[in-house]
């Protein structure tokens, strides 16, 4: 048994190219140095640090995938993808921050906007304004197009009504992918996608939810009262918003799987470096097979999910059909972030139920994955269609 226990290479870099090598480092040493340092306070006071949100700007993060001749990065999903898993090693917050503004608003914008919006948003998007997606609704969650806000056009102005509710990004957000029924009677046909600014008349930011983990990053209801919409500002074309939503959460569920990976990897790797410090009956209880076992558990099953988000993440750039591994992502990463971050603290014992140490975060964090971007049983069921041949 060596003397410490050596940590694995956090990505097999037979997957990654120089670039991505150099981008992934970049991201890890700012998020060790900029984003560690804050991230207890921001999980106790349940806000996100602003300064830090102008880095992640300047930085380029925030249009990751925009092109350049909007301000944006050019960047692929890959990149975005590694972005989101290095921030989520040291705080899954400033990693959902980071996901919803790349792998599902800017990719909507750039798969659905026309022209002229493109023009107006996507710079917005890359350098100064936080944007948020706001499909769910208190009545409307798993069956996400039972939803109940309404769209009906009045002149050259569409008039909203309704609450949205669970909205990741909610305070910070300056522009919202909203959707509303044009036309109940069509069903999930009568959906529309809209872009609306968090200055439209009618429109309001509600209570922000005091929640179990992702504390930091904020959660809010939205309230819209006669919201008025430029007609201009549909996304895509009315009526069409069920296909925007879920092309846009297929890419976004490999997002979250990114997420949990570096959960799961930020747990881990608290929990290995403890067994090699605490000592019990004379020696270190990394030097107890038990210990050894659940390390080696748990270091498997997240060499696993790394590969399958960076698969996943990989077809979506090739231009292939990724919904099934998309969902897989996402399900499985889900559950090896809550299995690796509750071992991390039995690992720890007693320390580790207590917020002097790093890994009781890490497990309130992990929690959100399986309920977010899709539940665990609703990816089951996406996945069950698509191996038995269903649609």
């Amino acid at each position: 048994m060596p003397e410490t226990l050596p940590l694995p290479n956090p990505t097999p870099l037979t997957t990654l190219t120089e670039d991505e090598i150099l981008f992934r480092d970049n991201i890890r040493q700012f998020a060790e140095d900029k984003i560690r340092p804050r991230v207890k306070e921001m999980d106790e006071k349940a806000v996100f640090d602003h300064a830090l949100l102008e880095q992640f700007f300047q930085l380029g993060l925030m249009g990751i995938e925009i092109p350049e001749q909007y301000g944006g990065g050019g960047g692929r999903f890959f990149e975005a993808i590694l972005a989101v898993e290095e921030f989520s090693r040291v705080d899954a917050s400033a990693g959902v921050i980071v996901d919803v503004q790349n792998t599902l608003v800017a990719n909507a914008l750039l798969k659905w906007a026309n022209d002229d919006q493109k023009k107006r948003y996507l710079p917005k998007l890359a350098s100064d304004t936080v944007g948020a997606y706001a499909l769910s609704e208190a009545g409307s969650g798993s069956d996400a197009f039972g939803l109940q806000t309404k769209a009906e056009l009045r002149g050259d102005n569409f008039i909203l009504n309704g609450r949205k509710l669970w909205i990741t990004n909610g305070k910070e957000a300056g522009l919202f992918i909203l959707f509303a029924t044009v036309d109940a009677s069509k069903g999930y046909k009568g959906i529309t996608a809209f872009l609306v600014e968090r200055n439209f008349p009618g429109f309001a930011v509600g209570k922000k939810e005091d929640k179990l983990g992702i504390r930091a990053s904020s959660t809010c209801e939205l309230i819209l009262e006669d919201c008025r919409v430029p007609k201009e500002n549909v996304l895509g074309e009315v009526g069409k918003g069920y296909k925007i939503a879920i092309e846009t959460l297929n890419e976004g569920r490999i997002g979250i799987g990114a997420q949990m990976l570096g959960v799961a990897r930020g747990a881990w790797e608290c929990a290995a470096k403890y067994a090699q410090e605490r000592k019990q009956f004379g020696k270190a209880i990394a030097e107890f097979q038990g210990i050894q076992f659940q390390i080696a558990q748990m270091a498997t099953e997240i060499e696993a999910v790394r590969l399958m988000v960076y698969n996943a993440a990989r077809m979506k750039d090739a231009g292939m059909d990724f919904v099934k591994e998309a969902a897989m992502t996402k399900l499985f990463a889900s559950q090896v972030a809550e299995r690796v971050t509750s071992l991390a603290i039995e690992i720890y014992g007693g320390y580790g139920f207590t917020k002097d140490y790093p890994v009781e975060k890490y497990w309130r964090d992990s929690k959100i994955g399986k309920i977010y971007e899709g539940t665990s049983n609703m990816q089951l069921a996406t996945i069950a269609k698509l191996v038995m041949g269903g649609k």
